[in-house]
This record gives structure tokens, C-alpha cells and sequence, in this order.
């Protein structure tokens, strides 16, 4: 059972060639025989059987909604209603989502099936989904390298056909980065046009839920069924849903310099981007050098604002209402710090006392505050260049899937590998991870596509148009 988008199952099921009930078997099958990658946390059995069975129903007699015929994972720190939600830390082992995020809520809405919650980087912080409570996600391309992260067990789910599309979050590239790792479709929307209710936060000014499909026309319909304003999101858009411009006529692109001539770009990738960009000029579009004079500062201003919030979303996990709790504290100082040193990884523990150290006293203005001058910037600088321009054509990872316990032993080394997908989430804009087929030895690589904010639509349809060429 091949199937590479959402339309070819649907041909299928009404046609009498597959029922929903026996795909979703096949999946579970494909979960066990590649269950050395480590993609899922768990497995839902049962609810995904009875929401098959009720899906197949539906399209018999013609009710079913949009996504009917979709099986769809969830990273593990969106929650899921009676189901056990961890974030991929010992934190949260055993926490049962006590409501559906938004997100889920549409999913269900629309008859998409939910197979089950897929590992990724303990609270989402990490660049290769090794710092994950339940050890790391391997890459189906190849199993010693890493997935990407955070979100690498949807990305892997997915690229080894155990579900057909998955959600993630993506908060300075958790989606764009696993899906160019493993050859897949990775969108992250305009910040506020997907809600975050429900979403374990890290981040609140960066975090989006994202999507990753084998192809754009599944991005496309996700992001049909999920976009759209909710009133328990204090962050959500209430802007209207644009109106799609199918139209061929040549886009205006242009190349961020900065980041094609950076040293730190693998020569592979490099090729295969400005091969790429001679496709692109062929089909009539307008290709143009810019320039983006603020990169050497996107990885540190992220990094600042991120942890800064991370400290702050993290203190809730305090031992007294709910998470992991320490039992032989004598006093409540030394509850919340026993629980806390037992509850969270080393990675995260890093990143709270960084973000804590830089919204202290003596180093707020130093810090934080000035990162979020030099996010003004950057966000002033996307806005002139969009402009003039209808997307920025970019590299997403400096290097191929890289290999297990490579870099984690090197926060910073780790933390570069981020250099080239930050700028979306700083800027808030639509981005859209792209294969560009495999390096010399037959790994992944991709490209990534930005858009003006609130341009989704019009990047979505742009993608397809491109990769059909």
C-alpha cells in the first residue's frame, strides 16, 4: 500500500479497492516492522480503530469530512483528549490530556484518523531529537544518522510510510529542518494562523504547529482544515483566509547571498540549490541575488528570546500540581528543586537556566532586551525585501543528516545548525520545507521557500507549482 497523498487513498476507498480499517492495519503493521527507529511514543490502538471504522462509515454514505482517509500522527507535546500527552520527558510520564488542542479538535472535525504520539526533543528543545526522554529517533534513510528535530518522530512516520501526514511544532525550524533531513514536505505556517491552544509551549512568541506530508497538496489541505482564528489563542490572527492565486504567472524570487555563499553550507546542497535556481529561471520566474546583511546575529537574538521564554512557560513544572514529584523533599524549596533536577533532561535544564540568566537583574537590558531590538530589525529588514519580492529562496540545514552523538556533545555547534531556518520564526513568516532529492550518498536534502506573513495560500501554491517541474 503506496500511497503518496491523500486524493490516491480516497480514489481507493470509493472505488472499492481499500477500506479505511485495513489501511490503518497496514499502518500499525509498518510501526512494528520499523519500530527500531523510535518514531512513536505509543500507539492509539483503539481509539484510531473505532474513529476508522466510524471514518469508513461516513464515506460509504457520502458525510465524510475533508481529511476522511487521513491517518495522521501528533508530535507528543500537543494534547490529544484521554490520552496521555509527555512532551518526550520524564516531566510529564503519565500526564493525561484533560482536553484536545484546537488543532486536534479540527483534525477530528474533518474525519482524519489519530494513530498515535510520535517522539521528538524533550519540550521540543533540541536540533536532532536526541535529547528525548525515550532515547532518539533514527533516520529511515539511514538508521546511524540522526532524524532532525525536534519534531524527528513525525518526520520519520512519515518518510517510512507508518501514517500518511503528521503534525509537529516549529519554533526556529523543528518542522522544516527533520522534513529536509528525511525528504519530505515540511510547512510552517504564518505565525497565529494555526492555534497553539493546547500545545505544550517553549516559546510562546515562536511556536507553530506545522505539518509534514509527502506531498504539497496534503500541506495544502491541512493547512485548509487547521488555519483559521480561535478564541482560546490569545495569539491566533483573526485576518481572513486569502483567496488562492492559481495562476502560472512568473514570480519575483530572490536568493539570500548570505546564506548560498556561507562556508558553512555543505557543497552538496549548495549544487543542488542553484540547480535549482536555473530550473526556477527556465520557467520564467525573476531570480535575484539579495542580500541579508543581520545573519551573523538570527542564531544568537533566537537563542536569547527562546530560552527567556522557555524560563518563563517552564516554571509552571513545579512538582505541586501536576508532572513528576519528588518524594523526599523535606521542604518546598527542596521539592521543586529535586523535582525539577529528576524531572527535566540536561538540554532543557541548560536552556532555563540560560533564559533565567538573561531576564535577571543585571542582564536584561544587556540581553534580552537588546535581542529584541535586533528582532525589530530583522523583522523590519523581511518586510522591505517583501517588498519588493514574492518569496526568499534559502538552503534549510547547513549540512545532510548528520551522524548519531556528532554534535550533541557541543551545544553551540548544535544550536548553528539552526543558522538558515531562525529567520521565519523571528519574522513570523510562512516557510515551506522542500526535497531536492539526495546527496552522493543518497541522503536527504531539501530547500526552503519563505513568504510574505499571511501569504500561506499563495506559498502553498507556488510549492506545488515548482516541485510538479
Amino acid at each position: 500500500m503506496l500511497f503518496s497523498n491523500l486524493k490516491e487513498i480516497r480514489e481507493a476507498i470509493e472505488v472499492g479497492n481499500l477500506l479505511l480499517p485495513d489501511l490503518l492495519e497496514h499502518y500499525f503493521s509498518k510501526i512494528e516492522e520499523f519500530k527500531h527507529l523510535n518514531a512513536f511514543n505509543e500507539v492509539f490502538f483503539n481509539s484510531a480503530r473505532s474513529q476508522a471504522i466510524s471514518v469508513q462509515h461516513k464515506i460509504k454514505n457520502g458525510s465524510a469530512g475533508k481529511l476522511a482517509g487521513m491517518v495522521i500522527g501528533i508530535k507528543d507535546n500537543i494534547s490529544y483528549l484521554d490520552h496521555e500527552v509527555t512532551a518526550s520527558s520524564a516531566m510529564l510520564q503519565g500526564y493525561i490530556a484533560p482536553y484536545s488542542a484546537t488543532v486536534i479538535e479540527k483534525l477530528i472535525a474533518e474525519d482524519a484518523v489519530i494513530i498515535g504520539r510520535l517522539n521528538c526533543d524533550e519540550f521540543a528543545m533540541g536540533g536532532s531529537n536526541e535529547t528525548s526522554f525515550y532515547g532518539p529517533v533514527l533516520n529511515y534513510a539511514d538508521s546511524t544518522r540522526v532524524s532532525g528535530g525536534s519534531s524527528g518522530g513525525s518526520a520519520v512516520a512519515v518518510q517510512a510510510g507508518m501514517c500518511l501526514a503528521s503534525l509537529g511544532t516549529d519554533t526556529g525550524g523543528s518542522v522544516r529542518q527533520p522534513a529536509a533531513f528525511t525528504g519530505l514536505v515540511g510547512f510552517k505556517p504564518t505565525y497565529g494562523r494555526f492555534s497553539r491552544f493546547g500545545v505544550i509551549a517553549y516559546a510562546s512568541s515562536f511556536d507553530q504547529v506545522g505539518t509534514f506530508t509527502k506531498s504539497v497538496e496534503d500541506a495544502a489541505v491541512l493547512y485548509d482544515v487547521l488555519a483559521g482564528f480561535d478564541p482560546k489563542d490569545s495569539t491566533s490572527s483573526s485576518l481572513p483566509l486569502k483567496t488562492i492565486d492559481s495562476s502560472n504567472s512568473p514570480r519575483k524570487i530572490g536568493v539570500i547571498r548570505e546564506m548560498i555563499e556561507s562556508e558553512a553550507l555543505d557543497k552538496d546542497i549548495k549544487t543542488a540549490i542553484l540547480n535549482k535556481i536555473e530550473t526556477l529561471k527556465s520557467l520564467g520566474h525573476q531570480v535575484e541575488w539579495v542580500s541579508f546583511d543581520l545573519l551573523d546575529y538570527l542564531v544568537p537574538t533566537y537563542y536569547i528570546l527562546t530560552m527567556a521564554e522557555a524560563s518563563s512557560n517552564l516554571n509552571r513544572y513545579d512538582g505541586v500540581r501536576y508532572g513528576h514529584r519528588n518524594n523526599s523533599a523535606e521542604d518546598l524549596n527542596e521539592l521543586y528543586k529535586l523535582s525539577r533536577a529528576e524531572g527535566f533532561g540536561e538540554e532543557v535544564k541548560r536552556r532555563i537556566l540560560l533564559g533565567t540568566f538573561v531576564l535577571s537583574a543585571g542582564y536584561y537590558d544587556a540581553y534580552y532586551q537588546k535581542a529584541q531590538k535586533v528582532r525589530r530589525l530583522i523583522v523590519n529588514k523581511l518586510d522591505e525585501l517583501f517588498k519588493e519580492f514574492d518569496f526568499l529562496l534559502t538552503p534549510v540545514t547547513p549540512t545532510p543528516p548528520f551522524k548519531l552523538n556528532e554534535l550533541n556533545k557541543d551545544p553551540l555547534v548544535m544550536y548553528m545548525e539552526d543558522i538558515f531556518t531562525v529567520l521565519a520564526n523571528l519574522g513570523g513568516n510562512p516557510a515551506i520545507s522542500l526535497p531536492l532529492g539526495a546527496n552522493v550518498d543518497k541522503l536527504p536534502i531539501g530547500y526552503q521557500l519563505l513568504a510574505n506573513k499571511f501569504d500561506d495560500e499563495f506559498l502553498c501554491t507556488f510549492a506545488k507549482q515548482i516541485q510538479s517541474n
